[in-house]
């Protein structure tokens, strides 16, 4: 009997620890949009860190945001931030855009806007 009410206690323990555990974590779950000023900054680090990492040219590095706006896309609005690059030779490649959630957090980028 004092073995079964040992192994109900650790059980008991076991499952109020985890449920315990289960309701802090780390991260957020907010969904708060962010300012443009903050969607731009966000773009810039990653046209600078797409341009460390050789997927675009090095020169997007200096070039500064030329429009940014809230787009919907397959029902989700988001935030795109678009750069212009004129000293690139490939006319298809001046112009890239940035994607991102509305909370700010990076989804894409591409040179076709779409």
């Amino acid at each position: 009997m004092q073995i079964q009410t040992i192994i109900f206690a650790l059980i008991l323990s076991f499952f109020s620890l985890t449920a315990i555990a289960g309701t802090d974590h780390d991260h957020s779950h907010s969904h708060t949009p962010v300012s443009q000023s903050q969607a731009e900054a966000t773009a810039i680090k990653n046209v600078i860190r797409l341009a460390d990492n050789g997927k675009i040219d090095k020169s997007w590095k200096s070039i500064k945001v030329m429009k940014t706006e809230q787009k919907t896309f397959n029902e989700h609005l988001e935030w795109v931030v678009v750069f212009e690059n004129k000293t690139l030779n490939d006319p298809a490649k001046q112009t890239l855009y940035v994607f991102l959630t509305l909370g700010g957090e990076y989804l894409a980028a591409n040179y076709t806007g779409k």
